[in-house]
């Protein structure tokens, strides 16, 4: 297969036609038209095997959550998806791969309604980088920098699966015996949840011009919870038993080790969220609206850093606050 082919197979399963796409793949570069009165939302991930996914994955899995975790940045800023550019590395042009990865990044685009525009295709280590455009009104944007004090955080869905799903694929871990005899569909939902996540866009849009910060929970809740404090000159208290679990989580795992997951595992990508006391509740009843609801964890308050509780009020001590590269 040449890398012509590769393009050519992309180009025809991730077709999206879109009025403001005036030119696509194709040529030296695309043509895209802004709408009037929008902002241009420009996010970049890359994804490398060995680090962002098992080598083991599903390249149908791979395609999904290449596209998934840019689309969640989006929806952390309350942006509609519209294109996306990929570069793809790939250490041999295997035709088979290549169209189950097409499969899957074009299943999540069609639902999206998101146009992959161009891109790049190369030779090398397994690897993929994706940019995602969106379009967000002007001065409408959710961002990490108005968190207040008196607001409470909120976090969408559930936290620590997909740290729970990667544990549940290490053959060398002390308790693999068990988790491999677990009731049928618990560890399949959490090897899902890494795999698979599912980029938060409607819940964005129903934050947007409502909540006062947000960030989607890439790298884990503490640490990207700390990118919101750090930008808004505050701090947080998070109370740990209100962190929201999955059933399957809560089977499978300890208290110790779900609160290691939710507090510090990422790759969850929930939208972490503050709000003024006065408007959760409408706020909750249209995110239950939108398919996905949220759940109270903490507030902001005026002390720089995160804490973090249990209810009784005795501090929780977390080895590490989530994922950084190069740590």
């Amino acid at each position: 297969m040449r890398e012509f082919d590769i393009i050519a197979m992309i180009r025809e399963r991730c077709a999206v036609a879109r009025e403001d796409v005036r030119l696509g793949i194709g040529d030296d570069a695309a043509l895209l038209a802004v709408p009037s009165g929008q902002l241009l939302a420009v996010s970049t991930d890359t994804l490398v095997a060995g680090v962002h996914f098992p080598h083991s994955a599903k390249a149908y899995d791979i395609g999904w959550k290449a596209l998934a975790v840019n689309l969640s940045d989006l929806a952390a800023m309350g942006a509609t998806p519209a294109w996306a550019i990929l570069a793809l590395t790939l250490p041999d042009a295997d035709p088979h791969w290549v169209s189950e990865f097409a499969d899957g990044l074009a299943a999540l685009a069609r639902e999206f309604k998101l146009a992959v525009v161009g891109g790049d295709t190369t030779q090398g280590p397994l690897g993929i980088t994706i940019t995602v455009h969106g379009f967000v009104p002007e001065g409408a944007a959710l961002l990490r920098d108005g968190a207040h004090v008196g607001d409470a955080i909120f976090v969408t869905g559930t936290l620590g699966d997909a740290a729970a799903g990667l544990r549940c694929l290490d053959k060398n871990d002390a308790g693999s015996d068990r988790l491999l005899s677990a009731p049928i569909g618990t560890r399949e939902a959490l090897i899902a949840r890494l795999n698979r996540p599912t980029p938060r866009v409607a819940q964005g849009l129903v934050l947007r011009g409502r909540a006062s910060a947000c960030i989607d929970v890439s790298d884990g809740l503490l640490a990207d919870l700390g990118h919101v404090c750090k930008a808004s000159g505050v701090g947080a208290d998070v109370d740990v038993d209100c962190l929201p679990a999955s059933s399957a989580l809560a089977t499978l795992f300890d208290e110790d080790a779900r609160r290691a997951f939710q507090l510090a595992g990422g790759d969850d990508y929930e939208l972490c969220f503050s709000l003024a006391e006065a408007e959760a509740p409408s706020l909750l009843g249209d995110l239950a609206r939108s398919g996905c609801g949220a759940s109270r964890i903490g507030r902001i308050v005026t002390e720089p850093g995160v804490r973090v509780r249990d209810s009784s009020g005795n501090a929780v001590a977390i080895a590490r606050p989530g994922w950084e590269h190069f740590a």
